[in-house]
């Protein structure tokens, strides 16, 4: 997963946050987010409410398209007042 984070973080750079937290050194952070796979992916929405979850291998398209599906528009900046 992590080149593909790294091409998302990149390429929507202003319009999306990407954090990767490792497991291994953050703990603590790990368990407040309840990660009990890796890799989770964990959708946010601007003012920090989790809106999707998915645990297991999520490839780049699936990712950028289930923003779309939470009315999320990568497009523009802040797309519909949503920013990821």
């Amino acid at each position: 997963m992590a080149p593909i984070l790294e091409e998302l973080k990149t390429e929507y750079r202003g319009r999306m946050a990407v954090e990767v937290i490792d497991v291994k050194l953050d703990r603590e952070l790990a368990t407040l987010h309840g990660i009990r796979v890796i890799p989770t992916q964990i959708f946010f929405s601007a003012d920090g409410r989790e809106l999707f979850r998915h645990e297991g291998f999520m490839a780049k398209e699936a990712i950028l398209g289930k923003w779309k599906e939470l009315g999320v528009d990568l497009a523009v900046a802040g797309g519909d007042g949503q920013t990821p």
